[in-house]
């Protein structure tokens, strides 16, 4: 650009230089032409006049020739011509073979004004030549016209002499200014070169100032501007990345799936939450189209209608079939100027949880109800028989009193249950922390299952090794877990099956594994059974006098204790609950 803009402007001012000196040639040749021809002109106009005054005598041919000859000595040349057109004397040529001049211009406006002038070439004397004629009239005899020339070589000599004393003065003048004109345009275009380089610099993201050349011109006023341009700019720049990277901070730390919509339905933003949520890799979501990478047809329908209306659209939508989730859709319209829509913002909220426990709540509430009410009116029944005479029969007396204390005491026992889990719940049970040995645990636990299975064709196998570290926890707590587990182990193993209790050490913990061959627990409900009152077969719990919420229970007193309890579980092939504790000391 640099040099492209050097030669443009240098070479315009050549140009135009070399424009103005051939002007002011070409008027300069004009205007000494003319004062040559008008120097001429009047220089045989002094000359006519002293020919008028001293005029020859016609009767004598041989003063005519002398006086012709007299007047050639001032060096123009001199011719009488008779008014038909005869030549009478010549001072450079014989009249006798000169032609009539009664057709040249000069004769013509003599002979008719009195005077002519003409600029022409001679035949006579193959040359142009400046011409003078006058009218005369002698004392005697007819008119006659006097006619003088001047060659006009003399005057194109000295013209030409003018002209290369001109075109010298000329040649340095453009020289001189010429390269005057070539180091301004040169200065002119590195500063114009350095202005871009600027402009450059500033568009890349470097905003450092330019610096100014002394002057006061316009371009030192356009660098100090674009200066305070970029100051600006690096400001507002940075205040925008600034608040771009808080926003993105701020989206990408949020709980909620957000993402940015476009009007043609891409995603032009969107947080790690949000991938997750429509199960897509992060980072491979944006700028890519919402039908391709989005399954459920509840939130794309959304989002179109969010740009149908104007206005924002709220749904629900779930995600996944194992292990569903359920989300909470708000599609908000973005307006820009003019009210035309610049896109949409689509926010997915986590319901998953709060559902799960409207669901639990209704549950427990339906749980309870039933619980309770299955005892309260078998006792309320019993009570009535007995109060309608059934007192006086003893032995159905005896019996209905018996009916009455069992559901009694499963009434006892979900009160009791209840209460526990109460105050599990709200981290209000009271346990006394000890070393507690693994042996210990499971010794106790493992022959009250022993009890329970002598007359089922059950397995029960303990895999305890010594040595095995202790963990810090409360023994009766510890011990009313494993037992739970036991007896769920038991009540869902049919006859010919197996128990496995096995204990093992790892980094820093203790795992306590309980392994049978029962039914097994499908893996859309394994994330339910830790849940108040759920059961997988309920009427086999009730029949085994269960109150659905021992696995609950557990489960609050391993986390009281800082552990965890997994389950992995197959239909038809058993369940293994693994109950992780962290390890204390060696004994």
């Amino acid at each position: 650009m640099q040099t492209r803009f050097f030669w443009k402007l240098g070479l315009t001012y050549l140009l135009l230089l070399c424009a103005v000196l051939l002007a002011l040639d070409i008027h300069a040749a004009g205007v000494l032409h003319d004062d040559y021809l008008r120097a001429g002109f009047e220089q045989l106009e002094a000359l006519m006049r002293l020919a008028e005054s001293r005029p020859p005598r016609l009767e004598d041919v041989a003063e005519v020739h002398a006086w012709a000859a007299w007047m050639a000595r001032s060096g123009a040349r001199v011719t009488v011509i008779a008014f038909d057109g005869r030549v009478l004397a010549d001072s450079a040529h014989d009249p006798a073979t000169m032609e009539n001049h009664a057709t040249r211009p000069e004769i013509q406006q003599a002979v008719t004004t009195g005077k002519g002038r003409s600029v022409r070439h001679s035949e006579t004397v193959n040359q142009d030549m400046l011409y003078l004629a006058a009218r005369h009239q002698p004392s005697e005899g007819p008119p006659l016209v006097l006619r003088l020339a001047s060659p006009l070589s003399r005057i194109e000599e000295a013209q030409a002499a003018i002209r290369r004393r001109l075109l010298a003065t000329s040649l340095v003048m453009l020289l001189l200014a010429g390269g005057a004109s070539l180091l301004f345009s040169r200065a002119f275009s590195q500063r114009v070169e350095r202005l871009k380089q600027f402009s450059r610099r500033v568009a890349i993201g470097d905003f450092r100032p330019l610096r100014i050349e002394p002057g006061g011109d316009e371009l030192t006023e356009l660098a100090r501007a674009l200066n305070e341009t970029a100051v600006r700019l690096d400001q507002t720049i940075r205040s925008l990345v600034e608040e771009r990277n808080r926003s993105a901070a701020i989206l990408r730390s949020m709980v909620e799936g957000v993402a940015v919509i476009s009007p043609d339905q891409r995603i032009v933003f969107c947080n790690e939450v949000f991938c997750r949520a429509i199960g897509v890799q992060e980072g491979l979501c944006v700028n890519r189209p919402l039908l391709e990478l989005v399954r459920q047809s509840d939130l794309v329908a959304a989002v179109q209608q969010a740009f149908a209306r104007g206005e924002s659209v709220s749904a629900e939508i779930q995600v996944g079939t194992v292990n569903p989730r359920i989300f909470g859709v708000n599609a908000t319209p973005v307006r820009a100027a003019g009210d035309d829509l610049h896109g949409a913002v689509l926010v997915l909220h986590d319901i998953t949880q709060l559902r799960r426990l409207e669901r639990a709540r209704r549950d427990f509430v339906a749980n309870v109800s039933h619980e309770l009410k299955t005892p309260l009116t078998a006792i309320q029944g019993f009570a009535e028989t007995l109060l309608g005479g059934a007192l006086e029969d003893a032995e159905n007396g005896r019996r209905f009193l018996e009916i009455i204390r069992n559901h009694a005491a499963r009434l006892g026992r979900v009160t009791d249950d209840l209460l526990k889990l109460s105050q599990a719940e709200a981290g209000k049970l009271e346990l006394e922390f000890r070393a507690v040995t693994v042996e210990e645990v499971i010794e106790t636990c493992v022959e009250t299952t022993r009890l329970k299975i002598a007359d089922k064709d059950i397995a029960l196998t303990v895999d305890c090794p010594p040595g095995l570290p202790c963990v810090m926890g409360d023994t009766r707590r510890l011990q009313e877990v494993l037992q739970n587990l036991l007896d769920n182990a038991v009540q869902y193993t049919p006859p010919g099956g197996r128990i496995t209790v096995q204990a093992t050490a790892g980094d820093r913990q203790i795992a306590i594994t309980v392994a049978d061959t029962g039914i097994g627990i499908p893996k859309a409900e394994q994330e339910r059974i830790f849940e108040r009152f759920y059961r997988v077969d309920a009427a086999r719990s009730r029949e085994a006098g269960g109150t659905g919420l021992g696995l609950s229970i557990a489960r609050h007193l391993v986390e009281a204790h800082g552990g965890r309890i997994e389950i992995e579980s197959d239909v038809g092939r058993g369940s293994t609950f693994k109950v992780v504790l962290p390890a204390g000391r060696f004994h």
